[in-house]
C-alpha cells in the first residue's frame, strides 16, 4: 500500500498589492462628486475629524446648517471638516439642483463647508461611503437612515466614531468633536 503524502506551505504571509484582506475600510476609501461637478477623493480629509450630514434645503432641521458651519469655522484649524450631502429621498425635501442648492446653501445660511453632490442614503442605490457609514454604526431603524441631518463623526484615523440623529443639533455634539480633535 502506497503512503499519502501532504506537503503543507504557510499561507503568504503578506497579501499581494491588489488585495485589500484583512484591511480596515476607512474614508479615505470612497469618492464622492462636489456640487460642482468634480470628482473628489475623500482621502483628501484623512487625518481629519470629519462630520458626514446628510442634508436638505426643504427640511424642518435645515436650520441645523448654521449650526454647522459655525462649527467648521470654530474648528477646521484644529483638523474638523464638515461634508455636507444633500439627499431627496426624505419627502422631496432636497428638489433642487447642485447649482440652486449651493446657491441656497452660501446665500441662506452663509455655507463655505464642502457640499457633495445629491446622494441616497437608503435603498438599492445607497452611495458607497452611506452603505459603509450605516454598517459602521447602526441607528434607530437598524442600517437605514431616519431622515434628513443623520449626523456621522468620523476621527483623525478615518473610522466612524459615533451616529447622531437628526434632532440631535451640531452644537449638542461640539463636546464629542473637541474630544476626537484631541482637545
Amino acid at each position: 500500500m502506497g503512503r499519502l503524502q501532504l506537503e503543507l506551505t504557510p499561507a503568504d504571509p503578506e497579501p499581494s498589492s491588489g488585495a485589500t484582506m484583512g484591511a480596515m475600510t476607512t474614508i479615505s476609501d470612497f469618492h464622492a462628486t462636489t456640487l460642482a461637478g468634480a470628482d473628489q477623493d475623500l482621502a483628501a480629509y484623512a487625518g481629519k475629524v470629519v462630520l458626514v450630514v446628510n442634508t436638505a434645503s426643504k427640511c424642518g432641521f435645515t436650520p441645523q446648517y448654521e449650526g454647522l458651519e459655525t462649527l467648521w469655522k470654530t474648528h477646521q484649524d484644529e483638523g474638523l471638516v464638515v461634508l455636507g450631502f444633500p439627499c431627496n429621498q426624505f419627502r422631496d425635501q432636497e428638489p433642487g439642483t447642485a447649482d440652486e442648492i449651493g446657491e441656497f446653501c452660501q446665500v441662506t445660511y452663509g455655507v463655505t463647508f464642502p457640499m457633495f453632490d445629491k446622494v441616497e442614503v437608503n435603498g438599492p442605490d445607497t452611495h458607497p461611503l452611506y452603505a459603509w457609514l450605516k454598517d459602521s454604526k447602526g441607528g434607530l431603524l437598524g442600517g437605514k437612515i431616519k431622515w434628513n441631518f443623520t449626523k456621522f463623526l468620523i476621527g483623525r484615523d478615518g473610522t466612524v466614531i459615533d451616529r447622531y440623529a437628526p434632532t440631535t443639533k451640531p452644537e449638542d455634539i461640539e463636546g464629542d468633536i473637541i474630544e476626537a480633535l484631541g482637545g
